[in-house]
């Protein structure tokens, strides 16, 4: 078993008209001048931008409003949100919506007390200092970034698209009801919960396997999500299982399901050229490649996959064949994500074949022309990269 270190500061608000509580939030965590960041639209037409920015202004909270943030979330508008925070000396910001306004957010935080540019930070030319305080009120769960360290962003100049993790941007509180995810549409809702549980493989699919805790944990999450989005496919109003979705995407990413093991992320990382190349949704560009990085590695540790099989995807044990058992839960894995409307290949993701040049330039991207490896149960370099992108053609 690994060493490890756990952090998980975020005050969880949970239930039915847990939004009630943001003003009584904001203050609690020091905000007085607050930007409220948010999306397109539909934080408008459900009305729940108008009720954040009623309570705050009820209890006495001046606010800043900045939308706009798309998937993928751009480095543009970050700057954008820098300069706004700095004008207006905001001291909070809250983000209303899923992970891609908390990214921004997050980001946004990590800009306004650095002097250069903050595209800095995810070139590795400077480690963020400081950060504001972050509250979110969650409107999607799927990328767990509400009780994550990390941020993604979009750079707009050259779609590079890169992570970095720092516990200074976890959010001081988020706040989630499920009933804000009934209207979701059915691939929003599929892509996320595929984004959901792949956090949680890209953790389990480790060569520690002497965790038995946080294995059974891991389990017993991704079998919940892979139920629990099959019923709300039919029944989008079930709440009970939006609750079951919405809080398996906090644990998922918080780095519960790592805990005495090592992450791999490398689909992840796999996928971050996908999307910024041709600004896909993440969960169905992870759906895409799963299969193939799964199908790549496999013979690193074919028991682990087996276990996999038998206990998440509900697959027969063949006690005389390990590899068998575990390309049958692959199989059934990409049956899983079908049923969900998930692609299954880079040409049912994009619509069209993908073109060498355009695999070579993602492995170059990804292999940060050759100077990092990805993986952990198996460890890629840039050929490997190459392969994959191939096989899941």
């Amino acid at each position: 078993m690994k060493d490890f270190n756990f952090y998980a500061p975020t005050e969880i608000v949970f239930g039915k008209q847990a939004e009630e509580q943001v003003a009584n939030l904001v203050k609690r965590y020091g905000g007085t001048k607050v930007l409220v960041h948010y999306g397109g639209q539909s934080a408008k037409r459900s009305g729940l931008l108008d009720k954040m920015t009623a309570l705050l202004g009820q209890a006495g909270i001046s606010y800043v409003m900045l939308g706009g943030v798309v998937p993928n979330p751009r480095l543009s508008l970050v700057k954008k949100g820098v300069e706004l925070c700095r004008e207006e000396k905001v001291d909070f910001i809250l983000a209303i919506g899923g992970g891609s306004v908390i990214d921004s957010a997050k980001a946004i935080g990590y800009g306004v007390g650095y002097e250069g540019e903050p595209w800095d930070f995810w070139m590795g030319k400077a480690v963020p200092a400081s950060c504001l305080p972050i509250g979110a009120v969650l409107t999607i769960p799927a990328a767990g970034s509400e009780m994550s360290n990390s941020c993604v962003i979009t750079n707009d100049d050259n779609n590079d698209k890169r992570g970095i993790n720092s516990n200074l941007c976890r959010c001081k509180f988020c706040i989630m009801n499920p009933e804000r995810t009934f209207t979701l549409p059915p691939y929003q809702t599929a892509a996320g919960a595929t984004d959901i549980m792949m956090h949680t493989m890209e953790r389990y699919f480790t060569q520690h396997q002497d965790m038995t805790l946080t294995d059974a944990l891991a389990e017993a999450l991704l079998r919940t999500v892979k139920d629990s989005a099959l019923e709300v496919m039919h029944h989008p109003e079930d709440y009970r299982h939006r609750a079951q979705i919405m809080w398996a995407g906090s644990l998922s990413h918080n780095d519960l399901m790592e805990c005495g093991s090592a992450k791999d992320f490398a689909t992840h990382k796999l996928e971050h050229e996908l999307s910024a190349m041709f600004d896909v949704t993440h969960g169905a560009g992870l759906a895409a490649i799963w299969g193939s990085w799964a199908r790549y590695v496999l013979p690193g540790n074919e028991a682990r996959f087996a276990r996999f099989a038998v206990n998440v995807m509900g697959v027969d044990n063949d006690f005389t064949d390990t590899k068998r058992t575990a390309e049958r839960g692959i199989e059934a894995t990409e049956r899983f994500f079908e049923q969900l409307g998930m692609p299954i290949s880079i040409h049912q993701l994009l619509g069209r074949d993908i073109k060498d040049e355009e695999i070579a330039e993602m492995a170059r991207r990804a292999s940060h022309d050759d100077q990092i490896t990805l993986g952990n149960i198996k460890v890629l370099k840039r050929e490997d990269m190459v392969a994959i992108y191939n096989m899941a053609k």
